[in-house]
């Protein structure tokens, strides 16, 4: 049994038991069953409308109609009543829902059973367009202001019998939401970068050149973000966590197709409510399209490249007043020819050696993918969301591995060659789902959310290598992989304003983690031609990683200045188990704590300053830990380490924004990162008992230190009407100090990458999009250690850096029938340049490595809208009493 690593010494019995957050599973379940009740019970007497003693209290009737620009009237908007009322518990004016409605088909509404002697808020708002707030009585003098823009002033005073009053607000016209906006609007329509101090959103379906391809093309584009040909992203050169729909996911990038992908947000230095562990540098949230627009509306695509690959998908959305279903599909067929080149000289040994090694694979394969669900809606203050996803891949990737050594004796050389030649059968498969409640309390601003995900993947994998030897010899082995993991997250968050100044937030959080890794290897035994099975190379490996959380933050307004301050408390437990050993491990934080402070001054609506500080954590992960030694590539295997511990990182960020007429934005950020235990990649010489000789084996270790100081900025520019320019300039100079693994390992490099996407509407429904970065050669890249499906891990050596790569992309679309057919032809790479590289140097070897993946791709993709927005399907027999789901359009 191996030694427990117990890196704190608290009593890891103090925290709570699996059966513990069972119980805690069980109260948040009957809390939802609670509040599902509560908003079917009639209310009590004494609401609006009721008596005040023996005589009733007055009520009236407000009616009106809400329109567009046009005056045609926009059936399905939400129309809230507001009334403003003194808490007498603490004494603080409260915003209360008096009554509210969904309008009709044509925009007419009527709010019945009104109060007249109170002094109203009446609130209109409608998807895609800017909501608007106007004071409202039924009395006209102390109705001041109350007629929007194209209503009569005041209206009909009507006295009627006792227990009403009529008055006509008359139309209510809504301007569409991109005619007000304040900050990088560009054209008539939603701008496709929205640029703020803590967070930048990006729309991806305004980007064209992402049409068919998948989430890795996506955030290619992005300012801030670097993507290799892995797939690997880097956010300020570390990697950053991965969220789909604001919570953690098992599927890799192209894995997520691009068409259903809504907006990417890019989180700089998150705050105690988010995830402290998962990544260095931020998080990345993929938010995927559902529409919850009245009526139905849907999209099919399809699509192929000079490849021969093919991509078909559709997606539908219905909305009703009291349900939204929501369901999209895809099939991606994936064929790819890549190139690799390695070249090694050993400097230790006798006698010395050189190798060259030379692979050229192709692949070919498939992705499919489900998702649906459904969004309940109990009442206007209570939603409950159902969703599912299902993912299945099939690869057959083949490849050719040459490899030639030369043995450098003094005066001669001799060489030996050998060629591999791999056929593999790779196959995976992902389930979810996940169960979401949110609660609106009466107060404006106030909610509460509880939600579960539950997600399972398996991996399926089996490769036959023969070798054929110069000689004349051949060898044949046959290797079998298996992978399960299973994902488990409780959630429930919690926001409270308890003033105009001052909000409270707070939530829990529970995430629940297993994998297994079974690996088997053969080879066929010539004499006896039978396959026997390697036990040296046979392992069965099983890890559970559990982390449980919880957080409280302060926003506090101050006008002019605003702060919020957080502290988020994590507890971890990891333990790993060798099953035919019968040996185990275990790294166990029961506790640590992470604060985040924010500060932020507004000179005016146009320039802004803020400051900020987070404590991060970034965990060892089952790949890094996992202690076996993979030989697929002889030349380079690999293996885990099970004594790693985790980085504790720093991150400090000062950054302004000035917003210049005529759409033109300048955000400048400059950041410090300072991490101790950085987990780095290493090269080690060391004999291999599973190839019976000497080699360089891959494996992880922790470095004393890192640091990384940077600026970075975004220009967004609307040049005319037409044309659009979006430049990303990030450098940063960093520091490893690695002394702890070779003697002298400190590495100082300055690293700078710039990043344009230029965006043209030309005549005729043409939009052309231009996209290039370049980046010099890089260090410092701290990466989480996953290695998801079969794609290499991310690379984070000590003893080297990446090369200097660049690359230019473009894109043209065609809209046509009002916009609803879209035709994009995509050129990927146009001058051949995307070729990833790294160097790699110690006492022991120098090493260069290169590979190139499918140059010069062209993608043709057509898509095609439909939809009825009026919901003439979904009618209500009674709009006048319907109020239902209007808080949560």
């Amino acid at each position: 049994m191996i030694k427990n690593i117990i890196m704190s010494n608290w009593n890891s019995t103090a925290i709570p038991s699996a059966f513990s957050f069972g119980r805690f599973f069980f109260v948040l379940l009957s809390t939802v069953l609670f509040f599902s009740m509560e908003a079917q019970i009639p209310s009590s007497p004494g609401g609006p409308g009721q008596a005040r003693g023996d005589r009733p209290m007055p009520t009236g009737r407000f009616y009106g109609k809400v329109v567009d620009d046009s005056g045609q009237g926009l059936g399905y908007a939400t129309v809230q009543l507001i009334r403003t009322q003194n808490n007498p518990q603490t004494g603080i004016n409260e915003e209360m829902l008096v009554t509210g409605q969904i309008t009709s088909d044509n925009g007419d509404f009527s709010l019945e059973n009104v109060p007249v002697f109170e002094q109203y808020t009446l609130k209109v708002s409608f998807i895609g367009f800017s909501e608007i707030s106007m004071p409202l009585s039924f009395n006209d003098e102390k109705s001041s202001g109350g007629a929007p823009s194209g209503s009569p002033q005041g209206g009909q005073f009507r006295g009627m019998a006792p227990g009403g009053f009529d008055k006509d607000i008359g139309n209510i016209k809504l301007a569409l939401e991109s005619e007000t906006l304040s900050e990088v609007t560009v054209t008539a329509e939603k701008a496709a970068f929205a640029l703020a101090i803590d967070k930048r959103e990006y729309r991806v379906d305004k980007d064209a050149s992402v049409a068919g391809g998948d989430a890795v093309d996506a955030l290619r584009n992005i300012p801030s973000l670097s993507v290799d040909l892995d797939g690997n992203v880097r956010l300020r050169n570390g990697a950053p966590q991965i969220f789909v729909d604001g919570r953690p996911t098992t599927l890799s990038l192209d894995q997520i197709s691009a068409d259903i992908i809504e907006t990417v947000e890019v989180i700089t230095n998150p705050s105690a409510r988010y995830d402290a562990g998962g990544g260095s540098a931020g998080i990345i949230n993929i938010v995927l399209k559902k529409d919850k627009r009245l009526g139905y509306n849907g999209n099919v695509r399809a699509g192929t490249d000079t490849n021969g690959s093919l991509n078909l998908g559709g997606s539908i959305n219905a909305r009703s007043d009291k349900t939204n279903i929501f369901l999209s599909t895809f099939l991606n067929n994936r064929r790819g020819q890549s190139t690799g080149e390695t070249f090694q000289q050993n400097l230790v040994g006798n006698p010395p050696t050189y190798i060259s090694q030379y692979s050229d694979s192709d692949r070919n394969g498939y992705f499919g993918n489900i998702r649906g669900g459904v969004d309940w809606f109990m009442d206007n203050r209570n939603t409950l969301t159902f969703s599912a996803n299902y993912t299945r891949g099939v690869f057959d990737p083949s490849e050719v591995l040459s490899t030639r050594t030369d043995s450098l004796f003094s005066g001669y050389t001799t060489s030996s060659l050998f060629e591999r030649i791999s056929e593999q059968e790779r196959s995976f498969r992902n389930i979810g789902g996940s169960v979401l409640f949110k609660h609106l309390f009466p107060k404006q601003g106030a909610e509460w959310t509880a939600d579960i995900n539950f997600n399972r993947v398996k991996f399926n994998g089996m490769s036959d290598y023969t070798t054929l030897f110069e000689s004349g010899g051949e060898e044949m082995e046959f290797q079998q992989n298996l992978g399960t993991g299973q994902f488990i997250t409780i959630q429930t968050d919690y926001v409270n304003p308890i003033s105009d100044q001052i909000k409270l937030e707070g939530g829990l959080r529970a995430a629940m983690r297993t994998n297994s890794s079974d690996n088997s290897n053969s080879f066929f035994n010539v004499q006896t031609q039978q396959w026997e099975e390697i036990y040296r190379l046979t392992d069965e490996y099983r890890f559970t990683d559990n982390v449980f959380a919880a957080y409280g933050i302060m926003n506090h307004d101050l006008g002019k200045w605003a702060y919020q301050v957080g502290l988020r408390a994590e507890s971890s437990f990891y333990t790993g188990n060798i099953v035919e050993n019968e040996e185990s491990f275990e790294i166990n934080y029961p506790i640590n704590l992470f604060p985040s402070v924010f500060v932020t001054h507004e000179f005016n609506t146009n320039n802004n300053l803020q400051f900020s500080y987070t404590r991060r954590i970034n965990r060892p992960h089952f790949f890094q830990t996992l202690p076996f030694t993979d030989i697929s590539n002889a030349l380079n295997p690999r293996r885990g380490n099970i004594q790693l511990r985790p980085e504790f990182s720093n991150s400090f960020e000062l950054s302004f924004q000035k917003v210049f007429n005529q759409g033109h934005n300048v955000l400048v950020s400059t950041y410090f990162k300072e991490a101790d235990d950085l987990i780095t990649t290493i090269l080690v010489d060391e004999f291999v008992p599973e190839l019976g000789e000497n080699a360089l084996v891959s494996t992880y270790a922790n470095s004393n230190s890192s640091s990384a100081l940077g600026g970075e900025i975004t220009v967004k520019n609307s040049i005319t009407k037409s044309v659009d320019l979006t430049s990303n300039v990030n450098l940063y100079h960093s520091r490893v100090d690695a002394s702890n693994v070779e003697n002298d390992l400190i590495i100082d490099r300055f690293t700078w990458f710039v990043k344009e996407n230029l965006s043209v509407k030309l005549p005729a429904g043409f939009t052309l999009q231009v996209t290039g970065e370049y980046r010099s050669k890089a260090s410092f890249t701290p990466n989480d250690g996953q290695q998801r499906g079969w794609g290499p891990p991310t690379s984070n050596s000590a003893q080297g850096y990446q090369l200097a790569n660049w690359f230019v992309d473009a894109a043209l679309r065609k809209d046509l029938l009002n916009r609803k057919l879209t035709v994009t032809l995509n050129v990927n790479d146009i001058f051949r340049s995307r070729k990833m590289g790294s160097y790699t140097e110690s006492d022991f070897f120098i090493q260069e490595s290169y590979r190139f993946r499918q140059p010069q791709v062209v993608r043709l993709n057509v898509s095609y809208n439909f939809g009825k927005r009026d919901a003439t399907l979904f009618k209500r027999k009674n709009n006048n009493q319907n109020a239902q789901g209007s808080d949560m359009m």
